[in-house]
């Protein structure tokens, strides 16, 4: 055991040593330096870390949204669909992995979690919002402004099983987000992490001052942080 802690110790080791912590990477370079520190036995996930010059605290500050990441998360999600009637079949033929009404509710409330998004048409809200207490410490609460209260089951449902993704920003200012698994191709990581930051840069709230993107920071699930260089991202996304 000791050995084994020896070498997982002396591996993550190695791994940081390859990072210059005084350099700030692009994406590309960054991207292709975390499959060179991978060394772990497990498809880690790709975790991004948006430093943003915003207040959350000021309602017109929050930046909250969605996208679809083109090359997927690489992580199988199972969908929860709130629905009744005709919208329920187009919820199954969608591929749902569980779909109900008053039924998925009484599930749910009695301790059933077996599912990673929570998609509702409209007229279901009512009944969903008593969830509020069980689905929203979890962040998975249906909201319209990511997609996931529509009648357009199954456009929802499709992405979200595609790769679609929410995020936030939290109290400090920073969106937290995956954009893949170790495993992926480097430019299938950086096209994803593109996609995701485009995304966020277009979200800029109007009365937000100063400088948007104050940093960037990547990293797999048990690797070293891996610093991009703000001042090329910001020129590149500049009008």
């Amino acid at each position: 055991m000791v050995n084994l802690m020896a070498k997982s110790g002396k591996k993550h080791r190695n791994a940081v040593a390859k990072v210059d912590r005084t350099k700030r990477y692009s994406a590309k370079e960054a991207m292709e330096l975390i499959k060179a520190c991978h060394h772990t036995k497990f498809n880690e996930s790709v975790d991004v870390a948006i430093n943003l010059g915003v207040d959350p605290k000021h309602a017109d500050q929050m930046v909250r949204g969605a996208v679809l990441l083109p090359h997927g998360t690489g992580a199988t999600v199972r969908v929860a669909v709130f629905a009744k009637g005709d919208k329920d079949k187009e919820a199954r033929e969608a591929g749902a992995d569980i779909v109900g009404a008053e039924d998925l509710f009484e599930k749910i409330n009695g301790g059933f979690m077996d599912f990673d998004k929570v998609v509702a048409t409209p007229d279901m809200m009512g009944l969903v919002g008593r969830l509020g207490k069980v689905l929203g410490p979890r962040g998975l609460m249906p909201n319209p402004k990511v997609g996931t209260v529509t009648a357009d089951l199954k456009k929802a449902v499709t992405e979200a099983k595609a790769g679609k993704i929410e995020f936030r920003v939290e109290k400090a200012g920073i969106v937290h987000a995956i954009v893949g698994k170790v495993g992926f191709e480097a430019k299938a990581l950086e096209g994803n992490f593109n996609t995701l930051l485009e995304t966020i840069i277009k979200m800029k709230p109007a009365t937000a001052k100063g400088i948007y993107l104050k940093g960037v920071t990547v990293s797999s699930t048990m690797g070293p942080g891996i610093k991009l260089d703000t001042s090329a991202l910001n020129a590149a996304y500049e009008e």
